[in-house]
């Protein structure tokens, strides 16, 4: 068999399935990227995350993962190219009567799983029937450090930001996927770029979550506040998440790597209907759960829970700082199912002020059964002293 030429064939069917880039490494172990993983997982970098944890200790093995896999073919996807008219983020928060929250590029349109899922499919079956006897993908869901088999194969290096750079008009705009394949194939040569001394992502940063070059303290990204993060957010850091309600592009859109990439990007990436890139958020903080599940069907934003997501409006809407959300955040601080939403609603109100968010947030009080939303409407009140100011 020329290797070689496998290798090629590849590569020509992953662009005819769809894939934007594609490349081959070996199964030998990831040492250096299985170390610091361990070391980011001690440190307890990756906060509520307990399947990073559960499979740090075989992920930097893809023979832990599949053992006859020889090759790993990996492939990238571009979700980049659809900005929609969406303010830059140094642009300021719209209007109070029109505010609206921000969700992270690659949550605008539809489910990437999907699409990275449906293109793996055709190509594995294309190895199967190149004599490969097994091809198993993953779309980051899989125990496999997908950036350390993106760098490996060639298609970018590590930014700073922890994120894959890549070469090819794409920048850190890139879904990652991989298959383990028994097939043998040429590999590529890794790839040995660098940020030199660029730090702008680390000084844009709002949460200080880059904590070193290469090293995110998940517990302080605002992605992993607003997505993974089921409990309150941090008080501290709650000034710091501004309008966003669903990830966070600060450190790729402040990257002088991504700002030539392509201009068009695929449909399915674009901003859908209900999700967009910048929601408003008045029908969000009360959304119920039938309108939740038909407005994101489809959508990567259900990761975050109805819950987790009208916790993140409450917490724009205390950032924007304007009483036009009063009513609606005495609705929600009402909500007698959902103890999260209360307190991150007192928590707004106390940042808006005035007489009718104290009356509402005193009368809750004395209602209020929960230790945890108790706390958070009594520091609500001991505010109103000072009034709010806007970040």
């Amino acid at each position: 068999m020329d290797l070689a030429k496998l290798a090629q064939d590849v590569k020509h069917e992953a662009t005819a399935a769809g894939f934007d880039l594609c490349g081959i490494t070996t199964s030998a172990p990831f040492v250096r990227e299985g170390r610091a993983l361990a070391d980011w997982v001690d440190r307890g970098y990756h906060g509520e995350m307990d399947y990073m944890a559960r499979n740090a200790p075989r992920s930097g093995d893809p023979k832990a993962v599949v053992e006859d896999a020889r090759t790993l073919v990996v492939v990238g996807l571009y979700y980049g190219g659809h900005t929609n008219g969406a303010p830059s983020e140094e642009e300021p928060a719209p209007a109070p009567a029109e505010a609206r929250g921000r969700i992270s590029r690659y949550a605008q349109g539809e489910d990437y799983h999907a699409a990275m899922e449906q293109r793996l499919r055709r190509l594995a079956g294309y190895l199967l029937s190149r004599g490969a006897r097994v091809a198993r993908y993953y779309v980051d869901t899989g125990p496999v450090i997908d950036r350390a088999a993106a760098r490996r194969a060639g298609l970018g290096w590590y930014g700073k930001n922890t994120l894959i750079i890549t070469r090819s008009g794409h920048g850190s705009w890139v879904f990652l996927g991989e298959i383990l394949t028994d097939l043998p194939m040429t590999p590529d040569v890794p790839d040995d770029g660098d940020c030199g001394r660029c730090r702008l992502c680390l000084d844009a940063c709002p949460t200080g979550a880059i904590v070193a070059p290469y090293m995110v303290d998940a517990r302080r990204c605002i992605s992993y506040l607003t997505i993974e993060h089921r409990g309150p957010i941090p008080l501290e850091l709650r000034p710091a998440i501004g309008d966003h309600i669903f990830g966070c592009d600060i450190c790729q859109v402040v990257c002088p790597h991504n700002t030539k990439t392509l201009a068009e990007g695929h449909p399915e990436f674009a901003a859908r209907a209900g999700t967009g890139a910048r929601p408003a958020l008045l029908p969000l903080l009360n959304i119920t759960e039938e309108e939740f599940r038909q407005r994101f069907r489809g959508s990567p934003v259900k990761r975050a829970r109805r819950s987790g997501l009208r916790r993140n409006v409450a917490v724009a809407l205390g950032n924007i700082a304007d009483p036009v959300a009063v009513p609606d955040l005495m609705i929600a601080l009402d909500d007698g199912d959902d103890a999260l939403v209360r307190g991150h609603a007192a928590w707004a109100l106390g940042r808006i002020g005035g007489d009718d968010a104290q009356r509402g947030l005193q009368h809750r009080l004395t209602h209020e059964r929960d230790p945890w939303v108790r706390e958070e409407i009594t520091l609500a009140l001991s505010g109103f002293a000072t009034p709010a100011v806007s970040p």
